[in-house]
């Protein structure tokens, strides 16, 4: 009984031993990483590194600004606006493009970055109706996805049991 509050107490120091480390280590990665004051401005360091990974989108040209370098989608729901980089790839049929080969009422597709800031910038920027090309490499990936999807699924027949 007269050992109890120093076992306590001992007991208390090395958990607070234990975890000090722990505490400093996360304190200098947090120390380390760099923060979003540090960069000149939030689009730079967006463009360096996107938030998520790229995405396709498709749809007609609604606006498009040669000033900004940037056009927009009108969706369903919303409209979308995206930013040319000087590391965007633009195309028609093939054939490199141009900004100013971007006009309204136009098919467009591609893919894109969204950023943390929420900004959409055009990776590939393909003009133009879909050519015979695009679309094998449409079908090509639907048979892939649809493959991989009914290979990822249990059949239910593999998961009945028989009984006797």
């Amino acid at each position: 009984m007269k050992y109890r509050p120093q076992l306590i107490t001992g007991t208390c120091i090395a958990a607070l031993t234990f975890c000090a480390p722990l505490t400093a280590l996360a304190r200098a990665k947090k120390i380390e990483s760099p923060s979003p004051s540090a960069t000149t401005s939030p689009t730079a360091s967006a463009a360096v590194s996107p938030a998520k990974p790229e995405r396709p989108y498709t749809g007609l040209i609604s606006a498009v600004d040669t000033n900004a370098k940037t056009f927009t989608i009108t969706g369903k729901e919303k409209s979308r606006v995206f930013r040319i980089t000087d590391k965007t790839v633009l195309t028609r049929a093939g054939n490199p493009a141009t900004m100013k080969d971007l006009v309204a009422n136009e098919e467009v597709r591609g893919s894109y970055w969204k950023h943390a800031d929420g900004t959409l910038e055009a990776k590939t920027v393909k003009l133009g109706p879909l050519t015979e090309q695009d679309k094998a490499a449409e079908e090509a990936r639907k048979a892939k996805r649809a493959e991989k999807k009914a290979s990822a699924s249990p059949s239910p027949a593999a998961s009945a049991s028989t009984k006797p």
